[in-house]
């Protein structure tokens, strides 16, 4: 079922309110829940600053055992958020900037007049660039 983002309009207004397809959705809800623990959302800004690290650095940086740390990196994996590499002993691990990229993109695209790239709700503005 898809999601109705904002009140229906007013009797005798003509708005149009955009809608979120359900699987846009469920994969929203789960990112979203993923991202509000401050240790995954930590995880995903030292990796967007650093480009890949391995579990130790990760450790390290979070002030939190390998167990806690493999743990949210499984969870962010699973979601498609971050991908891992294998070198000798060590998992590497990246943003998977693709699948991010793809459901914010069509996040965008659900709120966005295909003729602007800005998107304001309240007092925040989202702006996509064209690339």
């Amino acid at each position: 079922m898809a999601t109705n983002l904002v009140d229906p309009p007013q009797e005798g207004t003509t708005q149009r309110f955009p809608t979120l397809p359900d699987h846009l959705e469920k994969n929203l809800v789960k990112v979203f829940k993923l991202l509000s623990d401050e240790t995954r959302l930590r995880i995903m800004l030292y990796l967007a600053q650093e480009e890949e690290l391995f579990v130790t650095a990760l450790c390290e940086r979070l002030n939190q055992s390998q167990p806690a740390v493999s743990h949210h990196l499984a969870l962010l994996r699973d979601a498609g958020l971050i991908e891992a590499r294998r070198d000798g002993k060590h998992n590497f691990y990246s943003i998977c900037r693709e699948h991010f990229h793809s459901i914010m993109g069509e996040l965008f695209n659900s709120f966005n007049d295909p003729e602007e790239n800005i998107i304001r709700i309240d007092h925040f503005t989202l702006t996509q660039n064209q690339s």
